[in-house]
């Protein structure tokens, strides 16, 4: 298959040019179009139902609304995990389901329930409604709306929240991709009708007075239309308030006539606002800004370019002086990112194009084998596209050139090898058509190794595709582009390689051009490097070839060494990527007002903006319009967005020391502690984990109070562990609340209920929405509540009137008792079971470690009681998971390599050899991370199987070799693996360098994103310099010691290795069952155990007639037929019978004491059967002369089959020595420096070839050996008579050329002849049969009666017989046909055997008489030539190649001869 399509690609040159036209514009456009973002999104499949109560407790807040959503959630399919937050006025439930269910499934499911849950939360305490659908990357976009120059005073807070809400919102809603924009900051713009208590009490005039005259007189009606003047009129009532002037001319009720109107009873009628429980600040002052955020699964890059259009138009409709000003944009993280993929991308392409162009020592091969890469990454972005594979940091960041050019490497290699070979052989130039054949040569030969070394690269990275979790979502698009540029890069090796090879790399016919000289410049470099890495490598090999048990034991104490380096290494779960800018949190004291945090946050903004690295700080405090962070009031998250350009960096060098410095300035402020990670680092771990920082350490329990006491300790036990920074203790307590407690008896004294009592409390200082009004197209509630000054204190609680049913008013302490009670901050749950959490972000040292050290500092120092227990999440807990993954992961990926090995070698203790490489490489990978100062990660363990699979083809290319000189007669072990290791480290150094200089600009990056992949490219490259030394030096040693071992073993002191191997893998095959033409040793089976016999043709035509199975099936048919001929009279069947007839009237009757009866009797039809049995016979007859006659044909075929065999052998070994001689001179005159070492490689080929060309004869004898065995019927070793190979003579033979004896015509014929008797045996159907019967009776008890009985049987329905007889004949007809048309087929065979036979005869007299005779003369000149100095190396290697190609093609024409001969004798039936 591989063979056939290399070959098409070479003859297509055109089609396979259009194929690379369509690659380049299919990949170019899919590399346009593609899913662009900066890292993969790793959030995992979650909805958020979100319910806002503003005026409930956290208690509250948790029985009545989190309890509910959580029940009917828990029961849903595919849930993984509930987490929930209750706080003051806000529940956040998050359901995470499995990822396979999908986006909208889970959500439909939500929504169903939530339908159901909605009815069980009591009115009042808000409706549950589902977060946006978007992720932890979905916060693409970030903004600020920004007041210019001398508009300060005409745009205040609530102004530009309005502008934020109904222009820029309602704008950018529109956008494709933004699933939600969320608004934060400013005052949300209300119209206030502020009561006042005493004018309320003077009018005697209720607070629900005043909320029914606002709802009743706020409205439009209709009333259909009049008809006039032909005219529809419609009626329609404007009662909407439309100022403040109209509410305040509200009526709320009349009073001796007199209306009392709103503003009689109000203290202020004016703009308010929503009570806030969250603000932003910005570079020290109070700003409104906007949060867009990405419908999940849509692609951040399309989607920015989106937004950012739209915020230009949206620009020009805001009023003047205003504008938008983005302060933090996934764009620029995206933009480095791609910058620090394209940046290592193409300087590891460059660096890997130098190394194949040095290495190679072929300018165009170098050139050739480069434009695999562009290609292969064309291919990967076309499949990624395909397939839905996002492009970004890790899915493009891995690819290593140099990895996957392998395949190319190895076919431009040999390609150039066998170019310079076939230069050296004539002076003549090279036509495009021995270039193809070149081409066609080299490809198919080193594409079968190459194929599967890419094979091993691509089954290597399966296993990471069964990664699940974050490290799946992480690591899965690297693998798949991985394994799409690799597949790539065998396509194009089978197709663009072989063909673009073919059209570019003959020779350069002016060898004085300036581009000649500099390739030969390049050759004659390259050759000096190898020469000199050679001479020091030899050494070397000495050295551990002598002190091999100290070279084994050095590599297994490294591998000891190393794996205690290891176990000290330490982990972390993914090294963390520098997004560029910094997020950090300021915990102020819990149950700070919003003032008090707003406050703080500007003191922290105008100290930290003035570093010169930071470009903008802003600050969001509390939560947004959209929940989905469930903040409270004393937490405020600032983004410092810090300056790009390096050169701006003058008070710090890196992040980690401007942090530093930060910290150091703004611990100035007290009471606020602070935690600094990143904005996508941060949104990550809320989502994944509900908790910020690195590591969760989470405390379960039941109690609040002991909850908190316990966290406490477990706190400070934390801050003792070095390397735990920013230490958060979840604050769940010490929330300040003015608790109302409602006396019943005084309630029921004064005829009051609770819901009355609390609506009076809510709306009296939350609010009451009592109507809406319209400015345009924009809507503002109408709310009423108690004007300001009478909601200061707790005594404006106290002295809140309650209306009671009497009409009379009472202060809300008479029924109630008010005092200041803490109550429950927050209240967090994790599958229904409360918890409280410990963040801490690991700063200084790896995450495993310092959680192992603080898992033991909390068994010992901190008890819990019954009930409690602690675990760890995070991204310790991801850590665990991975790792755990990876332990499964990583054996399955060791497994393959090794069942794939097994099956290219076929040998258990060889592939074993190879795989020792897998630790090797593991050793060097563990010592550069040690060396690197890197703990192990995720990033480094897919490293490590991208290592192992990449550091056995070394060992895999050396075995190969070893196994091929062996193969090759070669029995010195010492040489062999000296000639093995010299010939073979060329490619080994090219393949090695190749994919260590592709992942060296990875592994040194500094820029944006660089921090995930240098471990992995570190790990690769440290196991690639060990396992590329150690596999030089440690596999020639094992394969040293094992094959002398076996040698020892086998011998026995008499026998040779060679031959005692080879006779127990024979019989081994044997015993199993299974020959391989592959054995390369077959020919060499121990002479002393089994003597072949040797047999004539005769003999084995004998013994093929007795011992084939299918001659005994047609004698056994003969037989059968002969048996059934004997069926043809049938005198029916004999039935004896008894029985008695009764008359009634009481007498005795008639009684048949016993009869016979002789029924169906068939004699007339007999004659017919007869016939047809007879031609039956006759017809197996034909059908054993059918197989005899093939029998015959295919045992002559194979007979001459060995003998032209032994003929190539007898051939093979006379040039042997010729080329043995041509070596030898060859290699004593490089020795003595009369000629170049180009001459001993061509002699040294040569002789190769010809070895080459007589292992193949050997095998092909075995092979026919086989084949006629099969014939012969027996497994006993044969031998046939040796005789000088002639062609057969056929005028003894060939009678005449007719072909009524061809055994299948003869079948065929007298087939027609029994289907003519199945015609008669048919009609005979409609002769009568007889029957005949007698009996003896007794009459009325009188015996001595007998009775006689003749019957004929006539088949008066007839109409089916005669329909088997029609039947019949048309099967006649069919075989007559059949007949004629294979006497047809049979008559053209044998012209056209005849034509070729005449043809090929004449060939042979050709050979005969001429060109044999030249051969002969050819070689002897040439020979006595060479040894005189007339003629070169070149001309005497052309000479000899030209003579045995005519000699091999005669003993071809001759094999020709005699298979077409033996076929024509079988055709005429003449064997």
């Amino acid at each position: 298959m591989i063979n056939k399509i290399i070959s098409f690609s070479i003859n297509n040159k055109f089609i396979i040019g259009l194929f690379i036209v369509t690659l380049v514009g299919a990949g170019i456009y899919s590399m346009a179009t593609i899913n662009l973002g900066s890292v993969p999104d790793i959030t995992n499949n979650q909805v958020q139902v979100i319910t806002t109560a503003p005026n409930l407790g956290t208690e509250d807040i948790e029985q009545f609304v989190t309890y509910p959503v959580e029940l009917a959630m828990a029961n849903l399919p595919d849930v993984i995990e509930l987490r929930s937050v209750s706080r003051f006025g806000l529940s956040v439930v998050t359901i995470v389901f499995e990822d396979e269910v999908g986006t909208y499934l889970p959500r439909q499911l939500v929504q169903e329930k939530l339908v159901e849950v909605s009815e069980e939360i009591p009115d009042g305490f808000g409706k549950p409604f589902m977060a946006p659908i978007t992720t932890g990357l979905g916060e693409i976009y970030q903004y600020t709306l920004k007041v210019e120059e001398g508009y300060e005073d005409k745009y205040d807070a609530m102004e530009l929240r309005t502008i934020q809400d109904w222009i820029v919102k309602r704008q950018m809603a529109l956008v494709p991709g933004v699933v939600e924009v969320n608004a934060f900051g400013g005052f949300v713009k209300q119209y206030e009708v502020a009561l006042s208590p005493d004018k309320l009490k003077s009018f005697g005039i209720t607070m629900n007075q005043v909320f029914d005259a606002l709802k009743m007189n706020n409205a439009n009606t209709g009333g259909a239309y009049i008809e006039k003047n032909h005219q529809a009129n419609f009626i329609r009532g404007e009662g909407l308030a439309r100022s403040i002037e109209d509410l305040e001319n509200t009526v709320v009720t009349t009073q001796n006539g007199s209306p009392v109107l709103i503003r009689d009873v109000a203290e202020k009628v004016g703009y308010g606002n929503q009570v806030r429980y969250g603000a932003f600040t910005q570079e020290g002052h109070e700003s409104v800004g906007g949060q867009i955020l990405m419908l999940k699964g849509q692609s951040p890059s399309n989607v920015v370019k989106n937004v950012e259009a739209r915020i230009k138009e949206i620009q020009k409709s805001l009023p003047e002086g205003v504008y938008i000003d983005t302060f933090l944009s996934r764009s620029d993280l995206i933009a480095r990112t791609t910058s620090t993929v394209e940046k290592n991308l193409i300087e590891g392409s460059l660096i890997v194009i130098f190394v194949l162009v040095l290495l190679l020592g072929s300018f165009r091969g170098g050139l050739i084998t480069a434009s695999v890469i562009p290609l292969s990454l064309l291919f990967a972005f076309i499949m990624m596209k395909q397939f839905g594979v996002w492009a970004n940091l890790m899915s493009l960041g891995a690819i290593d050139f140099g990895i996957i050019v392998d395949g190319a490497v190895i076919i431009v290699e040999g390609m150039v090898f066998h170019i310079h070979q076939r230069m050296k052989k004539t002076t003549s130039d090279i036509n495009q058509a021995e270039m193809d054949e070149i081409a066609y040569d080299s490809a198919s030969t080193m594409m079968n190794s190459a194929f599967f070394g890419q094979l091993i690269i691509l089954i290597v990275f399966t296993p990471i595709l069964f990664l699940t979790g974050i490290e799946g979502k992480m690591f899965r698009p690297m693998a798949f582009t991985f394994g799409f540029a690799v597949l790539g890069a065998i396509i194009l090796c089978l197709t663009y390689v072989p063909m673009i090879s073919a059209l570019f790399l003959k020779p350069t016919e002016n060898q004085n051009s300036w581009f000649a000289k500099f390739e030969n410049k390049i050759d004659r470099f390259s050759d000096k490097i190898m020469s000199g890495l050679n001479i020091a490598y030899a050494p070397l090999l000495n050295f551990a070839l002598r002190f091999k048990a100290g070279v084994v034991i050095g590599a297994v104490a490294l591998l000891l060494i190393a794996g205690f380096v290891f176990s000290n290494m330490g982990g972390e779960f993914i090294p963390k990527f520098d997004e560029g800018d910094i997020a950090m949190q300021a915990l102020i004291k819990p149950g700070s007002s919003l003032t008090e945090s707003i406050e703080v946050s500007k003191k922290l903004q105008n100290i930290v903006t003035k570093f010169p690295e930071v470009k903008t700080m802003v600050s969001r405090i509390g939560v947004a319009e959209i929940p989905t962070d469930p903040m409270p009031m004393d937490i405020a998250d600032s983004y410092i967005i810090l300056e790009k350009d390096k050169s701006k960096w003058t008070s710090a060098d890196s992040k980690e020391e401007l942090i530093e410095k930060i910290q150091e300035k703004i611990s100035v402020i007290p009471g606020v502690n602070f935690v600094f990670t990143q904005p996508v680092e941060l949104r990550f771990n809320e989502l994944l984990t509900g908790v910020r920082e690195d590591v969760a350490i989470k405390l379960y329990g039941e109690d609040l109070d002991v909850l908190a006491d316990k966290v406490q300790e477990i706190a400070a036990v934390i801050r003792t562990v070095p390397g735990a920074a920013d230490l958060n203790v979840e604050a769940t307590s010490g929330l300040p609340q003015m608790t109302v407690v409602y006396n019943r008896a005084k309630m029921a004294q004064y005829g009051v209920t609770v819901d009355k009592l609390n609506d009076y409390v809510s709306a009296s200082f939350a609010g009451e929405q009592a109507s809406v009004i319209f400015e345009g197209e924009k809507r503002f509630d109408v709310v009423i509540r108690l004007a300001k000054e009478f909601r200061k204190d707790i005594n404006s609680l106290k002295n809140l009137y309650i209306d009671l049913p009497n009409g009379a008013q009472v202060p809300l302490k008479e029924v109630a008792e008010i005092s200041y009670k803490p109550g429950p901050m927050q209240i967090s749950r994790d599958n229904t079971y409360r918890r409280i959490s410990v963040g801490v972000n690991v700063r200084g040292r790896d995450v495993k470690t310092m959680v192992e050290e603080i898992q033991q500092k909390l068994e010992a120092e901190v008890k819990l009681p019954a009930g409690y227990y602690v675990t760890y999440g995070g991204s310790f807990e991801n850590l665990q998971r991975a790792t755990d993954r990876l332990m499964i992961v990583v054996p399955i990926a060791l497994f393959l390599i090794f069942i794939l090995l097994y099956f290219a070698l076929n040998s258990f203790s060889q592939s074993l050899m190879i795989y020792m490489a897998v630790p090797l490489a593991a050793i060097g990978g563990v010592f550069a991370l040690w060396v690197r100062g890197m703990p192990f990660s995720i990033s480094a363990g897919v490293g490590f199987i991208v290592l192992f699979g990449v550091a056995v083809l070394n060992g895999l290319v050396l075995i190969n070799k070893f196994n091929e000189l062996k193969e090759n007669g070669m029995t010195d072990l010492k040489k062999r693996i000296y000639d093995a290791t010299h010939e073979r480290l060329r490619p080994i150094l090219l393949t090695a360098t190749a994919a260590i200089m592709g992942f060296i600009p990875m592994a040194v990056s500094t820029s944006g994103g660089a921090e995930v992949q240098r471990p992995l490219a570190t790990v690769v490259i440290g196991g690639l310099l060990t396992a590329t030394f150690l596999t030089l030096v440690v596999i020639p040693v094992l394969y040293y010691l094992l094959e002398s071992r076996k040698e020892k073993k086998g011998n026995g002191g008499e026998i040779s290795y060679i031959n005692k191997s080879t006779a127990v893998i024979t019989i081994l095959l044997m015993l199993g069952g299974v020959f391989t033409s592959g054995n390369s040793f077959a020919q060499e089976i121990n002479q002393n155990t089994t003597i072949p016999k040797t047999i004539t043709l005769k003999e084995a035509i004998a013994m093929a007639k007795q011992n084939y199975p299918s001659v005994k099936k047609s004698q056994a048919f003969i037989e059968r037929e002969q048996a059934m001929k004997g069926t043809s009279f049938d005198l029916g069947s004999t039935q004896v019978f008894t029985g008695k007839e009764e008359y009634g009237n009481n007498l005795p009757g008639v009684q048949t004491t016993i009869g016979v009866q002789q029924g169906n009797i068939d004699l007339l039809s007999g004659f017919s059967k007869s016939k047809f049995y007879k031609e039956r016979v006759a017809l197996g007859e034909k059908l054993y002369a059918v197989n005899e006659q093939q029998l015959v044909r295919n045992v002559m075929q194979a007979y001459d089959l060995i003998n032209y065999n032994k003929a190539q052998l007898r051939f093979a070994e006379q040039l042997d020595s010729v080329y043995a001689n041509f070596k030898t001179a060859a290699q004593l005159r490089y020795d003595t420096g009369e000629t170049g070492k180009l001459e001993f490689i061509s002699a040294s080929s040569e002789y190769q070839q010809i070895q080459v060309l007589r292992q193949q004869a050997y095998d092909d004898i075995e092979i026919a050996k086989r084949a006629l065995k099969q014939y012969l019927g027996t497994d006993a070793p044969i031998e046939t008579v040796s005789a000088l190979y002639q062609p057969m003579n056929l005028n003894t033979l060939m009678d005449s050329t007719s072909v009524v004896n061809n055994p299948m015509l003869q079948y065929s014929l007298q087939n027609v002849e029994v289907s003519k008797a199945n015609v008669g045996v048919e009609k005979s159907q409609f002769l009568p049969k007889f029957s005949l019967s007698y009996g003896r009776q007794i009459v009325d008890d009188i015996s001595g009666f007998n009775t006689y009985q003749a019957g004929i049987n006539i088949p008066l329905w007839f109409f089916p017989q005669k329909s088997r007889i029609k039947a019949a004949k048309a099967d006649a007809m069919v075989a007559e046909n059949q007949y004629l048309e294979q006497k047809a087929i049979t008559e053209s065979r044998v012209l056209q055997l005849l034509k070729s036979l005449e043809k090929t005869k004449k060939i042979l007299q050709y050979y005969e008489e001429g060109a044999l005779l030249l051969a002969e003369e050819q070689i002897s000149t040439a020979q006595l030539a060479s040894k005189e100095g007339e003629i070169d190396y070149v001309n005497y290697i052309t000479i000899l190649n030209s003579a045995i190609s005519i000699k091999q093609t005669h003993l071809q024409y001759i094999n020709q001869y005699n298979q077409q001969a033996i076929e024509v004798q079988y055709q005429l039936g003449n064997l």
